[in-house]
């Protein structure tokens, strides 16, 4: 279990986030972070763009994003992300994650809702059409340091249901994958951002 809190603080990990309440009654969550080496207005513009058919998940494209690679280099077409826009999970669509919470510079909240097994995605807002689903938010936190750079939360928060299913493929499956690729996204963001503006 202390994985899932991977390089976070106690207080980080057992903080209140924006989007926390969007499923109040979660079975899983987690709380990661990094220090980024750049302030927040230039993490920002990585995290706007991401998404299949823009600027990818920065973690492991073989699988995230259909073998191709994230993007490296920041696309002003790809900046002006709004609350409710789609962000493909995979290529083309058929399943995505939602921006619910779009606050630039310092919180974005990605949220997915699907239909199991056939992974259709549904609207969280009038509940699902089956009794077996996944409702997960995955938010991002941007706070800026006294030194200039700026610590990156991201949390987790899920509910799936039965739960006598899902909770043993989160255990052996869904939650080593998680942690792989989001230290995966870390590591590539901290690259991305640390190359001078414009390279």
């Amino acid at each position: 279990p202390h994985l899932l809190t991977w390089g976070a603080t106690r207080a980080e990990a057992a903080g209140d986030w924006p989007g926390d309440d969007l499923v109040p009654a979660y079975d899983g969550q987690s709380t990661m972070a990094t220090t980024l080496p750049a302030p927040p207005e230039r993490v920002w513009p990585w995290l706007a763009q991401m998404g299949c058919d823009r600027g990818g998940w920065y973690s492991f494209d073989r699988l995230d994003n259909a073998r191709r690679p994230s993007a490296d280099r920041v696309v002003a077409a790809w900046q002006g992300l709004k609350e409710g826009q789609h962000l493909n999970a995979k290529p083309g669509g058929g399943a995505w994650f939602t921006a619910v919470v779009v606050d630039p510079e310092r919180t974005l909240v990605l949220r997915m809702s699907v239909e199991l097994p056939s992974g259709r995605p549904f609207d969280a807002r009038f509940g699902p059409l089956s009794a077996m689903y996944l409702d997960a938010v995955w938010g991002f936190h941007l706070r800026p340091t006294a030194d200039g750079r700026t610590r990156l939360v991201v949390r987790t928060r899920g509910r799936s249901r039965p739960r006598v299913l899902t909770r043993p493929v989160d255990i052996v499956l869904w939650e080593p994958v998680h942690l792989l690729m989001q230290l995966r996204q870390f590591r590539n963001l901290r690259s991305r951002v640390s190359a001078a503006p414009g390279e």
